[in-house]
């Protein structure tokens, strides 16, 4: 699997072809080429809520590496790496998303952690024949049901997760699963995905409850889960959500005396 920078710094050629073709290349005389606006990116990402541990700051200094390693140029203009926090909601990403497109010369956005976010975005780059390359969104509808040729969505989705963990867990031990899962569009698509996969291995699904981002108090979910007698808990949730969770179904003995604790994702959304 590529990491997320050179897989940027790969991708740099592509983004010239949307601004500049190649006839518009060999009309344009040298000191005109010089001139040219630069070629931006958008680092859309998140910089002050639960995500901004394993995306933030790190997938923008990421985004400049790349950057920096393919030349900070590409066909006469210059690479500028521009950043906006989402705050991990849909309405203010989109907006941004839209301003940059529109007004200040983006040619791609990359990163954007939040499914919902990763959705809007995808569609928004579609409609402005502009590039999406998504890192950070999981829902496996980005290159599913939605597939767009401006999008390029890479390292994980939700039909990865659930294909190695539930298939592997369902012909194991898994014959009943009980979901806990955060309540926006990754967590949904997560489950789904994942049921479909325990239904193939022959298991059933229960029961489930979905949980508000930024839960602190498990324990009604928990005690749920436990009294439906599943012997799988599967959360399908990510971030601040997954750890607690997990950390207080510790304390209830759930993974060590009662039914298993398997988390389907805990790093991304």
């Amino acid at each position: 699997m590529l990491k997320r920078r050179q897989f940027l710094k790969a991708t740099m050629a592509a983004l010239s072809g949307v601004a500049l073709s190649g006839s518009a290349i060999l009309a344009v005389p040298r000191r005109s080429r010089a001139a040219a606006k630069p070629l931006r990116i958008g680092v859309l990402t998140d910089l002050s809520s639960w995500g901004r541990e394993v995306s933030g700051l790190g997938s923008i200094e990421a985004t400049k590496m790349a950057v920096e390693e393919f030349g900070s140029e590409v066909l006469g203009r210059k690479i500028e790496v521009v950043s906006a926090d989402h705050q991990m909601k849909p309405d203010i990403g989109l907006s941004i998303a839209r301003e940059w497109f529109e007004n200040e010369g983006v040619e791609s956005i990359v990163d954007v952690p939040n499914s919902a976010m990763g959705l809007a975005v995808h569609g928004l780059a579609r409609e402005k024949n502009k590039i999406a390359l998504l890192s950070g969104a999981g829902s496996s509808e980005i290159t599913n049901k939605l597939c767009s040729p401006n999008t390029v969505h890479f390292t994980y989705d939700t039909y990865a997760l659930a294909k190695v963990t539930a298939s592997a867990i369902a012909k194991e031990r898994g014959t009943s699963w009980f979901f806990i899962t955060a309540d926006y569009a990754f967590g949904h698509q997560l489950e789904a995905d994942a049921t479909r996969f325990i239904k193939e291995a022959g298991g059933t699904v229960v029961g489930g409850i979905h949980h508000p981002t930024g839960t602190t108090d498990f324990a009604s979910f928990l005690l749920q889960a436990q009294s439906s007698n599943a012997n799988v808990i599967a959360l399908a949730n990510a971030g601040a959500d997954a750890v607690t969770c997990l950390k207080q179904a510790g304390e209830f003995g759930i993974a060590q005396g009662g039914p298993a604790s398997c988390c389907t994702s805990t790093v991304r959304w």
